[in-house]
Formats: structure tokens, sequence, C-alpha cells
């Protein structure tokens, strides 16, 4: 089975994880952390790179070392390093890496404590009280983890909409190439752009079914058959995501769609919408009494019940019927309306690329302005800018812009939002800058009262701009910290500043409600990459996806806007 940069970079980060958990050198660990990242946003797959020739250590953050790796993964399958790490520590030990609330640091604490190495035994330990007692945990902590193992266990296993992607539209694509094959698209939770896939739904036409699915058993990425009939068959790829597959009649595509793609409520309640009017609604097309009446595309299906089309992304029955009812769809952001990314790093820190090359792959998108917004310093970052970094970094832009037509880079910082509200560079320093990102680094477990008022005072402190990523979360690890959105929103509106819409696969911060949330009251959303690596502005995607699952229009987006119109507002924070 083909190795894909998936699993190349999965291995990377597991070795890194479990290095970290042997209390191995960080910069090790960070140099496995860095070329696990560089992997995953790599737009070609490593082996295509190897098979002609390409030297890996041009790739960011590679070595001689790590190409080494790369190399006998690719060849073999495995990695002789992390088998070695795999038979020191328990196989467990990854599944409780993936407790949210649990770094490698708590994970080598628990083992050499507590002997605790399978989730059932870190349920056991948190239930019978005895985590507290070890040192930097405490009974919050216990309470914590105890609340985390019982939602990963009671959880179906899903995975990033983003790592879902690459296998989706290969397979989708594979299949396109089928002779007598017209139409395929990826249904489902995937096409509803939610932030996790359990599984994907594919929905295809074709003169001869059989074809397809003899293409569509047959993958090479095929690790079980779980079915396979003339129309309908279902795989288990080697990651472990399910794929099914659904062949139709064209008169029928349409209505496939429709079913294959809404979420449950979202069905039921178009269903009840037919009945009402004498129709019967099913995957195959929408019927009164034995004729059918619409089913070949989907707008037919909605015009048969009264309702204009609605975009994939609102299919959740969160009031998206009513509005169609109303006629007040929202014109939903498009990817196209993007004029700049106001959150990249470049040069710093763990960023893996320079000014230029971010700004190239800016302009190559078709980019008017790219934010560098790099991390303040602060303990354990590595590279962090401190004022005069900000300074030299400053000087930088400023020759690049003299150099570079059609991008124009912009002065700006992350700065982290300390426990007492404060921003960590001085307000002198952060009023030189076109932007101020505020973020929180820590501090993820205070209480809802304390994170609260925490961000709304660095939100009154006089250069800040924008708040990334509001809520803190990262999918599977980390929980959102416990905040009060309407607080926060309603300040930014009082305030003049901004929230954002983090597109990393890991996050996708805001939170589909909460940027529905902001349209509502008025505060603009920027939909931001957070790149530390020119390929990673194509995640920017899925922070779209996001948007429009929150129901964001082009102007409900503070990067919509051309240079011209958006310098104002950025100026226009206390």
């Amino acid at each position: 089975m083909p190795v894909h940069n998936a699993d190349l970079a999965a291995a990377f980060e597991e070795i890194a994880d479990r290095l970290e958990v042997e209390g191995a050198n960080p910069f090790r660990i960070r140099a496995y952390r860095n070329a696990a990242r560089t992997l995953a946003e790599l737009p070609q797959e490593a082996r295509a790179l190897l098979e002609r020739g390409d030297d890996l250590t041009r790739l960011p953050g590679i070595g001689d070392d790590l190409a080494g790796k790369i190399r006998e993964i690719v060849a073999t399958g495995h990695c002789g390093l992390l088998d070695r790490l795999r038979s020191e520590l328990p196989p467990a030990v990854s599944e409780l890496l993936r407790i949210p609330g649990l770094g490698p640091k708590r994970v080598s604490a628990l083992y050499r404590d507590l002997e605790v190495q399978t989730v059932e035994q870190l349920y056991r330990a948190a239930r019978d009280r005895r985590i507290r007692a070890l040192h930097g945990f405490g009974e919050t902590t216990e309470r914590h983890i105890l609340d985390a193992v019982r939602a990963h266990v009671s959880q179906p296993h899903r995975v990033q909409l983003a790592i879902a992607a690459r296998p989706a539209e290969r397979i989708a694509a594979e299949l396109r190439r089928v002779p007598g094959v017209a139409q395929v698209t990826v249904a489902g939770s995937f096409r509803r752009m939610r932030e996790t896939v359990g599984d994907l739904d594919i929905v295809a036409t074709a003169d001869a079914p059989d074809a397809v699915m003899r293409r569509f058993t047959t993958d090479g990425e095929v690790a079980e058959v779980l079915s396979a009939g003339r129309t309908r068959a279902s795989i288990v790829l080697g990651s472990g995501l399910q794929v099914d597959l659904r062949v139709v009649a064209p008169a029928q595509y349409g209505a496939a769609l429709v079913y294959f793609t809404g979420a449950k409520a979202h069905n039921i309640a178009i269903r009840r919408i037919a009945q009402a009017r004498g129709l019967k609604i099913n995957e195959y097309g929408v019927f009164h009494g034995g004729e059918r009446v619409a089913g070949d595309d989907e707008d037919s299906v909605y015009r048969s019940l009264g309702l204009p089309w609605i975009p994939p992304e609102l299919r959740e029955d969160r009031g998206e019927i009513d509005a169609a009812r109303a006629g007040a769809l929202p014109q939903l952001v498009e990817l196209a309306d993007l004029r700049g990314d106001l959150h990249t790093h470049a040069g710093a820190g763990d960023a893996r690329h320079g000014l230029r090359d971010m700004a190239l792959a800016a302009r190559a998108m078709g980019f008017e302005y790219l934010a560098i917004t790099g991390q303040a310093r602060r303990p354990g970052l590595a590279g962090g800018l401190d004022a005069a970094g900000l300074a030299r970094q400053g000087e930088a832009i400023d020759a690049l812009n003299a150099e570079l037509d059609g991008i124009t880079l912009l002065k700006g910082v992350e700065a982290g939002i300390l426990a007492d509200g404060r921003l960590d560079l001085p307000d002198a320093v952060l009023g030189r800058l076109d932007l101020v990102v505020g973020a929180v680094h820590d501090g993820f477990h205070l209480s809802r009262g304390r994170q609260t008022e925490r961000i709304l005072r660095a939100m009154d402190r006089p250069h800040f701009t924008l708040l990334a990523p509001p809520t803190g979360r990262l999918i599977e690890p980390r929980e959102p910290y416990d905040v009060d959105m309407p607080r926060i929103i309603g300040h930014a509106r009082e305030r003049g500043c901004f929230v954002e819409i983090s597109a990393h696969p890991d996050r996708l911060d805001l939170l589909d409600i909460h940027c529905r949330m902001a349209r509502e009251a008025g505060v603009l959303v920027s939909i931001d990459s957070d790149a530390h690596a020119a390929a990673e502005l194509a995640n920017l995607r899925f922070g779209v996806g996001q948007a429009r699952r929150g129901w964001l229009e082009k102007n409900d987006v503070l990067n919509t806007r051309p240079l011209a119109a958006l310098r104002p507002l950025l100026q226009g924070t206390l």
C-alpha cells in the first residue's frame, strides 16, 4: 500500500510524542514536529519526489537524517526509530496522547508514577482520585481528565476535514476517469464542510456501474471491502476511513445528492414538507403517487418543495429552511472573495519560509496583501520576536514592499494575552504595527468568568486588532476554553475590533455557531490561515467552509476588503 504524506506526518508526530514522553532533547522533538507539519502541507507526495530523484533536504526543516527516514518509510512502510520507541513504551500510550488535556509530559508522569498505560487505567486512576496527588495535576485537572476520557470513549472515531480531503478528492478523481462516468460528488459531512468526518459518501452516475465498482473496490488504498454490489459498495482504506459509493441513474442524481448530503435533521424536515404537499421524497427522486416529478438535479428537488436550492454547508436544520421560505438565504462567502490573509508567520519562531516565499505564494493566489504576524517572544518559543526583532522584521518588510509589485506585506505580531489581560509587548512597540493579533497561549482551564474578563481587558488595549483563535480549541487534543462568547462578540462590536476564523485544520476556530453570532452582531470576521509555510495558505479553503457553515457573506468578512478599504478598519481601533 503506497505511503502518503499524511502517513509520514503521522509517523513523525508519533516519534515526537514518544520522544517527549521519554524526556528527549526538546530541539530534537521540535525537529520532528516541524518535519511532520512540512509533510502534512506538502502539495506533492514525498514518494513522487523521491521517484524522480528530488533532494528532500530542500524542503523546510528536512535535513539528511529526516530525509533518510522518509526514504525508509516510503520504501518499507516502517521506521526503525519508531519501531524501537514503540517497543520501549506500551502501544496504548498513543491513545493516551489523544485524550484532550493530556500532553506528552503528563502522559509521562502518569506512566512513570501511576503505571497508567491504557485509557481504561487512566479512567480508573481519575475515578479513584489518585491523579490529583501527582505534582502538577491537582483536583481540577483530575476532573478535566475524567470528563475528557468519558467523552473520548463515547464518541465514534472521526478524522479532520483536511485529512479526509486527500482520499476523498483522489478517489473522486480516479472514478471520473472511468469511461462512461458522467458525474461524481463527495457528499455527506465532507460536502457540508464539517470540521471532522466519520466516513465518506460518494455519489456517481455512469453508463456501466460494474466498471465503476471494479475501479472503486480495487483501489490501491483499500484495506478491506465491506460490501460490493452492482450499484453500491463500501470499503475501508488503510487509514481506517470508510468510504461508501452509490451509483445512480442520471435522473436520480440530484435526489441522491440531497439525500446523502443533508444532516439527518435537515432531511427529516424536508421529508415533512414533502408529505405536507402530498409528495414522497427519497434518494431516488420526488414522487407524486407513482410519478417522479423531480430528482435529476438538486435544484429540482428543492423547487418541488417550494424552496430555493440550499447550499450544502447550511443543511443542518438550523433555520435554513425558514430562511429559504422567506427568500432570506445568505449569499455565502467564496474563497475567491478573499483579498488577503491577516495572520501568517515567516522567518521567525517555528515559521518555515521567509518573507519573500510567503509574499510570492500570496501573490500567486491573487492576494493583494499578506500580514506577517510572528509570535511575540515567550518562554518555550524558540525565535519569538521582541521589540528589536519586530523592528528588524519591519525593515525587511519595507524593503520587500519596495521591490515587489502586486502584493503588500503588512506588519503585525501575534501577541500573547497575559493572565491579567495585558499583552506581552508594550503599547509603544505595538503602536508601530499595522495590526495586532491577540491570542491566549496558556491558562486554558481558567474559570469562565476569569477567562472572559482576561480577554475583554486585552481587547481594551489601545492597539488590539484581532482575537485569534477565539476559543483556543485544538480538534480532538484540546476542547475550547470556557469563555462567554456572546460577551466577547458584543465587546468586539463596542470596541471596533475583530475576531478570526483560523483555517488551520487543527483549529477551525471560530466555531460555526459563533460565526453566525458575530454576523448578527455586526462584528467582522477575518478568515486567516495561521500559515507557517507557503503551502499552508491553501488551508484557507477550510476556513471559508467554516465561514459558510456560519452563514457568513462576503461583507461579513474583514479580509474580503481591498487594501485601501482595509487600512482604515485596521487603524480604526482605539
